[in-house]
């Protein structure tokens, strides 16, 4: 049971990023859209801001010269959209010190990107297996994940530890250098869960590597195990994520499997005084129809949804009066 211990609402909007990941063209059927197509839809759909995911085709830092940051910068401030974040898809674990050095580099690159696009949070992983794109099927985990354990075996998960550990370390003193926070996600394989990355972040210990805690990530996904990571967490929280499949109900209303957890999330992130953004991803495997894997439409359909959803969650959660514990 919930903590009787109350505080007066506080002002101040949780506020909605769209991450570009939706329409990469990796999980649907049909094309990428461009990074100022999803900046049209962010501001289409009534988001505030994107998150720019760090690959192909959006955000590869080879790709992202200072010229195309600023050009992005500019045309996104003339649509009213922020871009908040970049995502990185970085992996520190490799037991193969070129994979890491290889790593390191492009580490930094992201965070000259973060930088030169005037977000200030870039997304980080302590490992990424990361993700095969088969022609006419679309996304999928297998084949990487095959790789990743093949990778690692033989080593114990303390020594993998260590390396990520070196690896964020040397990333942290070169977030400072360009004026980014580092926000470790809650995303497995080599982080099991929160108390994972509170860990890391106590070991690194830099200020410039916080936090982005993700309800959606969570083996328990309890109203009580929600809250009490949530206040464990606190001020660490730079970023959150919310993904699913949205479908208008007959009544009007929205649905999806899955979404009860958001309002005690949204709520729980509210009460430890968090007002940064939650960004609407969609990145599994879709359903297939009639034979083939649907298509953009699908997406567009699902961030919409998604947005309306969630102005609704973060109305709802804003209305509650806050708690002061979990």
């Amino acid at each position: 049971m919930l903590a009787a211990a109350q505080l007066k609402s506080n002002a101040g909007a949780i506020k909605m990023g769209l991450y570009s990941i939706t329409y990469a063209g990796l999980w649907y059927r049909g094309p990428a859209l461009s990074v100022e197509q999803v900046i049209d839809r962010a501001k289409q759909y009534g988001y505030q801001g994107v998150e720019i995911g760090g690959k192909r085709p959006h955000g590869n830092p080879l790709d992202m010269p200072k010229s195309r940051c600023q050009q992005l910068r500019k045309y996104a401030a003339g649509k009213g959209i922020e871009i908040f974040a970049v995502a990185g898809n970085n992996d520190f674990s490799s037991p193969i010190p070129e994979h890491r050095e290889c790593q390191l580099v492009y580490a930094r690159e992201m965070m000259r990107m973060t930088a030169d696009l005037g977000a200030k949070i870039l997304r980080v992983f302590l490992g990424w297996p990361g993700v095969t794109k088969v022609p006419g099927q679309g996304g999928r985990y297998d084949h990487a994940r095959k790789v990743f354990a093949l990778e690692h075996e033989g080593y114990t998960e303390e020594q993998i530890w260590e390396w990520c550990r070196e690896g964020l370390k040397e990333s942290a003193s070169y977030a400072r250098e360009f004026g980014v926070t580092l926000a470790l996600q809650n995303h497995k394989p080599v982080i099991k869960d929160y108390r994972d990355v509170l860990r890391m972040v106590r070991e690194v210990d830099s200020p410039n590597l916080k936090v982005v805690y993700d309800a959606p990530l969570m083996d328990d996904k309890s109203e009580a195990a929600i809250r009490k990571a949530a206040f464990e967490v606190g001020g660490l929280q730079m970023s959150s994520h919310f993904g699913g499949e949205f479908d208008r109900a007959p009544g009007g209303g929205i649905v999806s499997k899955g979404s009860e957890i958001y309002p005690y999330f949204i709520r729980a992130m509210l009460d430890i005084g968090y007002r940064g953004y939650t960004s609407y991803e969609l990145c599994h495997p879709l359903p297939v129809v009639n034979g083939n894997t649907v298509d953009l439409e699908f997406a567009d359909k699902n961030a919409q949804l998604a947005a309306e959803f969630m102005r609704g969650v973060i109305a709802g959660a804003e209305k509650a009066p806050r708690l002061k514990t979990a």
